[in-house]
Parts: structure tokens; C-alpha cells; sequence
């Protein structure tokens, strides 16, 4: 099937190129009329901006129903991947229908050349290339599945290739469309029109960096929480930025409520309509409206400057914006003793991703500084963005540590629930304000997070009634400081992994493990750890190739831009 489509669209490229078909260039004369761009950017992007919305609805449906359900019996089980893979297939697509496009024309001075006289916008490029990237990793995730078992989290490498290739997309979006008002110098016959599109393209880039924290908008983390605060942080600083510098006054504001318009749009679209585990969102607009007040002074002049400052403020007051409406709708707000090693994670973060947002809003300028500065800035963002994430994925677990259960049932039978009352061993290395110290219970149906209420000393109790039967997987969870651990209270026999059931009874003492042993079941621990070291890092430097090439088509535009800025200056100065 995939070959035949293949063949296809290979046939329709070939056509097109040597006049054989000609419905493509009259669909792209038509949007080129309705929006003053060339057709070979305003095409593609309506393809995108269609698909992509398609892509994130399927992603945040995945996501729940593996939350709710469990694992996928096979790489197509699962309804929501046909969304996925619907979206990501079109954004590769418009990738090439960008390319194919241009005949007999140099679509700008950006553009890279094929072959002879055929030249590709570089917009085009990097989103075919960020699509084909995140295509493979379907077959790919299937291939990681067989090796090293269902891993059941977000952050898995072949997953992180998926939302990784989609997210990135969104700023190949905004260069093909830079590309094509410079081929033109012309724009929409609306300005108002104009700048709305382009606040909504901004929140897309916004959305795209932030779907890489969505276990946290379940409350089903399997990470410390202190990398939830440096991950807001990293995307509000960098697209916020570029928002405001790029789009003028309330730039900043509009990226914000575009982002949270297409997440609530998406969010009832899985929660209430298609039944599924409910999710949230951060909300950014702390940071937003902050951002614009710094732009009220003289930074804003000195675009790097103002990066800096605009991302440390959004990394410590828009923080604490964050963390209102975090404590008010999130299942687990956040603690006290996550604030120091919080901040000392995302202060770094969001001055340099301040920075990579002013060097994205200088290279569509024609401002950037020498390429060495600006690599160095963005090789910096990088390296600190990657100690941070290590450092927030160390953890520790307790050795000899236990809990004590009492389980009085609520409902009993096939729908059994109970209250339960459990008191940690005195060797559980707890302080007196935990991150967390929650009861989770998925994938038997839905999703229930329970953040216990202490009782006296070291016990604690659940505020709700909690499943123990049939498909349910209900763990005590604890997290405070470097210590991530869990316990079993309930998990089902599940002999298609080979792994014995753990009752819930009413009297019970059980100790803790790694959390990944519980809610990575199905994880095959057998295969050698230089096999898995080496898959990471394979996926690695393929994300690394894709940000490189997201900065050399930012570089290019740069250079067009730059030269057309000294023409015009030239211009002016020229006598008449």
C-alpha cells in the first residue's frame, strides 16, 4: 500500500516537472492569487496547517488512550495513530509539493538548487525533511518495540522523533513563508489578516516545543517534576521572544492565546467528545504579558539583551505565574522544596533560549550577528538545555524502604474500589513537604492521580476511592528531592509480557522499586545496555541534524534578507 502511494506521488512529481499534468500548478495559481505569495509557499503551508492539527489531535489521543487502555497490540491498533501518521504523511508531502513546485523560476535567492535550473525554497526543505523524519519513526517504533519492549512513555526515543519531527516543522513553516513574501515583495491584501495568521503560526511553534512535556498535563510524569518548570520555561523563552521581536507589540500575547486556543480545541476534542483521560496545558500567558512589559524599555532595541532579561524573567516570575494555575487545575501542583534545583535548572535555560529566540527574530531581519557568535549561543542553549534534562532525570530509589497498606473496600466485585491508608517505613527518605506522595491508578479504563492527605507522621491517605481490579495498575508513588519510587498495590496478571498479577488486599507491607519497573512493565530489561545506549544516541544526532538544519535555513534567510536591506539602504542614499 505504501509503495503504491509512493509511486503515485512520485508519478504526479515527475508529471508536473515536465508538463505531462498541470491540476497542480493551477491549484497553486489559485493560492497564489487568493494570498499574493507565491503558490509554492502558500500551498504547502495550507497543507500544513490542516494536517498538523490533524497530527496533534491523533498525538494527544494516542497518548490518553495509552494512558487509559495500555500498550498497543500492534503498530496500527490503535485508532489515533491513523491520525498521526494521516498528518505527518501530508506534512512530508507539502514538504516536496514546495519543492516540485517552482518550474522554470528560482523561487528567491534562499533557494537551493537541485538540479540545472530546478531550485528548492529552503522552507521546503526542512519541512519535507522534518516530516521524513518523523515519518520513520513508525517503522522504526515498531522495530524498538520488538527489541526492547513497549516502553509506555512519552519520552521514548522513536517517540521523541515523532513530536520532535511535527514540532520543529512549525519554524520550516514560518521560513517558506518568509521565502515567499521576499520572492514577491508582497503580502496579504490584509494586513490585520497577515499579522493574525502569523501570531498563529507563532503559537504553533509554541505548541510544538511544548508537546515534548505532555505526561506532566496528565499527571502521569515518570520524571521529577523539576523538569517540568525548565521545559516551560525553555519554549516560553525562545518562541515569546521571537513573538515579540519579530511580530511588534502583543506579538508575545497572541503566540500565547493561539497556543491556548488549538490546545483547548484539541483538549475537548480528546477529553469530552472522544471519552478519553482528560489533560491540561501550561498556560504562558504569565510569561507573555511579563515579556511585554519588558519590551516597554529601551531592550528592546538590543534584541539580544532583551532576550536575556525577557527569558530570565519568564524563567523565574513567569514561572511563578505558571505555578498558580499549575496548583489550581493540575492533578499534582507544584512543591516547595522543587523551587531551588527548579530554578537553578530553568534560569540558565531561559536566558539562552531567550537568546535563540532573538537570534530567530534577528535571522528573519537580516540582523544576525557573525555566524560564530550566533552558533556559539545556540551550541550553549543546547549543551545547558542537555545538562538540565540529565540532571532532572537522575533519581534515586530508596534501598529497604517500604510502605504499609490498610485497604477498606468501597465497592466491591468486578468494579472494585477502595480508601486506602498507607504509612511509609521509617527509612524512606521523605521530608516534610514532599513533591509528591500520590496513589496512580491507568490504563484499566481511565486515568485516576490521588495526592494523598497526611494523616500524622508518616501516614497518609487518599482523598478518593481507587480501582484495584482488572486491568487497573494502582501504585503508591513518592517523589521528593532525587528520590522517585513506587509500590504496587494493585497490577493484573499479564501473560502476553510474562508477568505475575499483585493482589490488592486489605493488610499489606510492600517495598519500593524503580518506578519504571511498575509503569514500564512491559520494558524487556534482557537486551544489552550498549544496544540501548547506542539506539539513544543514534536518535540524537538525528535531532541534532534537524535543529542544525533549522539553523542553516534561518542562516540563509538571514542573508537574503541582509542583502536586500543593504540594496534598499543604498536606495535611499542614491541621488534623484
Amino acid at each position: 500500500m505504501r509503495c503504491h502511494i509512493s509511486a503515485v506521488l512520485l508519478g504526479i512529481a515527475y508529471g508536473h516537472r515536465t508538463g505531462r499534468i498541470t491540476f497542480l500548478e493551477k491549484l497553486s495559481n489559485g493560492f497564489e492569487r487568493r494570498t499574493g505569495t507565491p503558490g509554492w509557499s502558500s500551498l504547502p503551508i495550507a497543507m500544513v496547517g490542516a494536517t498538523l492539527l490533524v497530527a496533534l489531535i491523533g498525538f494527544i489521543w494516542d497518548v490518553s488512550l495509552h494512558a487509559g487502555r495500555g500498550r498497543d497490540e500492534g503498530p496500527l491498533a490503535n485508532p489515533a495513530h491513523y491520525l498521526i501518521l494521516f498528518g505527518l504523511f501530508v506534512l512530508f508531502v507539502a514538504g516536496c509539493t514546495a519543492i516540485i513546485l517552482p518550474k522554470g523560476e528560482k523561487p528567491g535567492d534562499a533557494s537551493v538548487r537541485i538540479t540545472g535550473h530546478w531550485y528548492a525554497p529552503v522552507g521546503g526543505l526542512i519541512i519535507a525533511g522534518a516530516g521524513f523524519y518523523a515519518l520513520i519513526g513508525f517503522p522504526l517504533d515498531d522495530v524498538w518495540h520488538r527489541i526492547f519492549g513497549q516502553d509506555v512513555t512519552l519520552w521514548g526515543p522513536t517517540n521523541l522523533m515523532l513530536i520532535g519531527g511535527a514540532g520543529l516543522a512549525t519554524l520550516g513553516i514560518r521560513i517558506l513563508e518568509i521565502e515567499g513574501h521576499l520572492a514577491r515583495k508582497s503580502g496579504l491584501a490584509h494586513p490585520r489578516t497577515q499579522r493574525f495568521v502569523y501570531m498563529i503560526g507563532a503559537g504553533a511553534f509554541l505548541l510544538g516545543l511544548s508537546v515534548f512535556h505532555v505526561e506532566f498535563d496528565f499527571g502521569i510524569q515518570q520524571f521529577r517534576q523539576v523538569l517540568e518548570p525548565m521545559m516551560i520555561t525553555g519554549a516560553a523563552a525562545i518562541v515569546l521572544v521571537y513573538a515579540r521581536l519579530n511580530l511588534g507589540r502583543g506579538g508575545a500575547i497572541g503566540a500565547a492565546i493561539a497556543c491556548l486556543a488549538i490546545r483547548s480545541i484539541v483538549a475537548v476534542a480528546v477529553g469530552p467528545v472522544l471519552g478519553e483521560a482528560d489533560n491540561l496545558f501550561p498556560f504562558y500567558l504569565g510569561s507573555a504579558i511579563l515579556i511585554e512589559i519588558v519590551a516597554l524599555t529601551a531592550l528592546v532595541n538590543k534584541p539580544l539583551v532583551f532576550g536575556a532579561v525577557a527569558g530570565f524573567v519568564a524563567s523565574t516570575l513567569g514561572l511563578v505565574t505558571e505555578s498558580f494555575w499549575i496548583g489550581a487545575f493540575y492533578p499534582l501542583p507544584w512543591a516547595q522544596d522543587m523551587w531551588l534545583e527548579g530554578l537553578l535548572m530553568s534560569i540558565p535555560v531561559g536566558i539562552l533560549g531567550g537568546m535563540v529566540g532573538a537570534l530567530i527574530s534577528l535571522g528573519f531581519q537580516g540582523g544576525l550577528p557573525s555566524a560564530k557568535f550566533s552558533g556559539s549561543i545556540l551550541i550553549a542553549f543546547l549543551i545547558v538545555t542537555g545538562v538540565s534534562t540529565a540532571n532532572g532525570l537522575h533519581a534515586t530509589v530508596p534501598k529497604d524502604a517500604s510502605a504499609h497498606f490498610v485497604l477498606e473496600d468501597v465497592t466491591a466485585g468486578a468494579a472494585r474500589t477502595v480508601n486506602i491508608t498507607a504509612t511509609l517505613s521509617e527509612n524512606t527518605p521523605i521530608a516534610d513537604s514532599p513533591t509528591w506522595i500520590q496513589v496512580t491508578a491507568w490504563q484499566g479504563g481511565g486515568v485516576v492521580v490521588d495526592q494523598l492527605r497526611h494523616v500524622e507522621g508518616r501516614t497518609y491517605e487518599t482523598t478518593r476511592p481507587i480501582p484495584v481490579t482488572g486491568n487497573w495498575k494502582t501504585m503508591l508513588r513518592i517523589h521528593d528531592g532525587r528520590t522517585l519510587a513506587a509500590a504496587p498495590i494493585y497490577l493484573p496478571l499479564d501473560e502476553a509480557i510474562n508477568a505475575d498479577g499483585v493482589p490488592a488486599v486489605s493488610d499489606m507491607t510492600r517495598e519500593f522499586v524503580a518506578e519504571s519497573t511498575l509503569l514500564q512493565r512491559e520494558r524487556n530489561l534482557d537486551v544489552p545496555a550498549w544496544l540501548w545506549t547506542a539506539s539513544c544516541l543514534v536518535v540524537l544526532l538525528c535531532t541534532l541534524a534537524l535543529i542544525w538544519a533549522l539553523a542553516w535555513g534561518v542562516a540563509r534567510i538571514n542573508r537574503v534578507v541582509a542583502a536586500q536591506n543593504e540594496v534598499g539602504a543604498a536606495s535611499e542614499l542614491t541621488p534623484r
